[in-house]
């Protein structure tokens, strides 16, 4: 009986292991092929190899030469870094208010953000732009900075389960002490709180990083003011795509560099903030 129930795990972990191999491989082969041809001497959008002829560093060069990719790539960043700390700052005060103090509205108010959640953002682009618009900020960083940040305050539930799960002993030990809530925020809340931080600023530096949608909307045809996203995009054009894909590949595999720097620098608190964030609250 023994035997036959150690045979079962082994055929089972054996069927697991293959299985994501698989998988694994599935996953990997596009991105493979995406850093083959930023490295590939050929022109032309298609290729009917998978490894290149021959390599080169001149895509490159030309992405930076002849096209604007270092402003956009600037321009992405400053979006992404002030974006990611006002949204943080915005997330951390919501979710530790809901976590944390008890008042009329808070059920409800909850409620409501996670009715909201269930729609997908681009449903109010053109509202959004609309309004931009009649304050002139159509077509500025700003304005970017604006929208990713204004809609932030909503995803507080992870955070929440977070700080659900400090204990409030703490909180009422230290108001016995004569502590303020801003006190017992920043001296005791905020130095056990890295995980969650650091999960929810990677979280909002990704999404104006690698958004396209509401940056196409906003920026129009204001190309000094594009991301690389919209940029990017641009090379792919049916009059430009035979003599920039091999480029594009090249700006993909940059636009990916911070954001696997970020995860490989910070990945145990991030797992450690999904976990840390994933109770009932």
């Amino acid at each position: 009986m023994k035997k036959s129930m150690k045979r079962r795990r082994i055929a089972g972990n054996v069927i697991a292991e293959i299985t994501l191999i698989l998988l694994s491989v599935i996953w990997l082969v596009p991105i493979v092929w995406i850093i083959l041809q930023a490295f590939r001497k050929e022109p032309g959008a298609i290729t009917y190899t998978f490894f290149p002829e021959e390599l080169t560093l001149d895509n490159f060069k030309r992405l930076f030469q002849e096209t604007m990719f270092g402003r956009w790539f600037g321009n992405t960043l400053l979006v992404a870094v002030l974006s990611c700390v006002l949204s943080t700052i915005l997330v951390l005060m919501v979710a530790y208010s809901m976590s944390r103090f008890r008042f009329k509205a808070r059920k409800p108010f909850m409620r409501i953000a996670l009715i909201l959640n269930m729609f997908p953002g681009f449903m109010s682009m053109i509202a959004v732009y609309y309004i931009l618009k009649a304050f002139g900020l159509d077509g500025q960083l700003i304005s970017l900075v604006l929208v990713y940040a204004g809609g932030s305050g909503l995803g507080f539930y992870v955070a929440k389960g977070f700080f659900d799960t400090i204990s409030k002993t703490l909180d009422e030990a230290a108001r016995l002490d004569g502590a303020t809530n801003w006190q017992v925020f920043w001296k005791i809340i905020f130095p056990l709180s890295k995980p969650i931080i650091v999960y929810t600023a990677l979280m909002a530096f990704i999404s104006p990083w690698s958004d396209f949608i509401f940056a196409k909307v906003i920026m129009g045809t204001n190309r000094e003011n594009y991301t690389v996203a919209i940029g990017l995009f641009e090379l792919l054009e049916p009059s430009r795509k035979s003599t920039y894909f091999t480029s594009f590949a090249a700006g993909s595999i940059l636009v990916a560099v911070p954001i696997v720097l970020l995860f490989m620098f910070m990945q145990k608190y991030y797992v450690e903030g999904v976990t840390g964030g994933a109770v009932k609250g």
